[in-house]
């Protein structure tokens, strides 16, 4: 039977999660699970506030609880409901935050982080705290643009190539986007700053995959 990971957005945008669609397109292949991308459309229209952040907790257990997978992303780099849905399921749950910021961590000491808006700071400094890295953080910039214009293909375009420049300047020697809003500007940003940029759909499908891969994997039998 062919594995599924399904990628849950809590927020209803659409233009966000079509976004989430084309970043992981790439790892779709043979051999490899099948991923799904769905969207709340009970959700708010993005997670802003810590209001939206533990009002999508109840709605994506209730999601995953319907779907069944062999592993679970929360579609949103401020990992909500992560801890939650953990608890209704024995599969693998993964945030997007905690995934980007992991793989920036591979390629360097200290990161710095391109937000949604302001009010992103502490949820995603909580994730940090979580995984004892927020020393490693370099700088945290937000953008403060609305959903629809982060994922205009064209219209963010400076704001993010000025963040990711300043970025750099603060010590940052890898960029994490810290939004899944950003997903189609990480050419932007990684010409702006010429340094690494962490895309939180793909490192989070990357880690998906080998989780549910990794659980084919028979274990080792001592004698």
């Amino acid at each position: 039977m062919h594995s599924r990971i399904l990628i849950i957005n809590p927020n209803s945008s659409r233009s966000c999660t079509d976004g989430i669609v084309e970043a992981v397109a790439p790892f779709a292949g043979p051999g490899l699970p099948r991923i799904d991308v769905t969207r709340l459309a009970e959700g708010p229209p993005a997670i802003v506030t810590w209001r939206d952040w533990f009002g999508v907790a109840e709605p994506l257990c209730r999601e995953v609880e319907r779907e069944a997978a062999d592993a679970y992303v929360i579609g949103c780099v401020s990992d909500p409901g992560l801890e939650a849905v953990r608890t209704v399921t024995d599969k693998p749950v993964l945030g997007m935050f905690r995934c980007a910021v992991t793989a920036a961590l591979t390629r360097a000491e200290r990161f710095g982080v391109i937000g949604f808006t302001q009010k992103s700071l502490p949820r995603q400094r909580r994730a940090l705290q979580s995984l004892g890295v927020e020393g490693q953080m370099a700088a945290w910039i937000p953008l403060d643009l609305p959903m629809e214009v982060l994922t205009d293909p064209v219209a963010p375009q400076a704001r993010i190539a000025a963040a990711a420049r300043e970025l750099k300047a603060q010590g940052a020697e890898v960029i994490v986007l810290g939004c899944a809003g950003m997903a189609g500007h990480v050419g932007v940003a990684a010409e702006a700053s010429g340094l690494p940029v962490i895309e939180p759909c793909q490192a989070a499908a990357v880690a998906a995959i080998l989780a549910v891969m990794g659980a084919r994997v028979p274990a080792t039998v001592s004698v």
